[in-house]
């Protein structure tokens, strides 16, 4: 039994640490999210109605997006050339950013 919490307790704070060191910088996030606000709105809700809205959506799924855009695993004309020099680090932050909007 205690072999089986010990290593519960030590699985535990790995998860904790490996979620900690990939937290996203929010204050990053917004700054990059700057040129965003051209169609996507200075607060995450799009100006045009083919835009999508990016204020509280899934910070996992914003990422997964940005990624396949810079993949071009999903095309988009616009989308395509603005993820391209994307780090996964801004990528994260952008995700963290719109993700935390109401």
């Amino acid at each position: 039994m205690r072999k089986i919490l010990v290593s519960f307790s030590l699985s535990a704070m790995l998860a904790c640490a490996a979620q900690g060191s990939m937290a996203a910088d929010i204050a990053a996030g917004k700054t990059r999210a700057m040129q965003c606000a051209a169609c996507h709105g200075p607060d995450g809700h799009a100006v045009t109605p083919q835009t999508p809205n990016l204020a509280g959506q899934d910070e996992d799924y914003l990422a997964e997006q940005l990624k396949d855009f810079r993949s071009g695993t999903r095309q988009n004309e616009t989308m395509s050339v603005i993820a391209k020099p994307l780090s996964d680090t801004e990528i994260a932050n952008l995700a963290g950013y719109f993700s935390s909007l109401k």
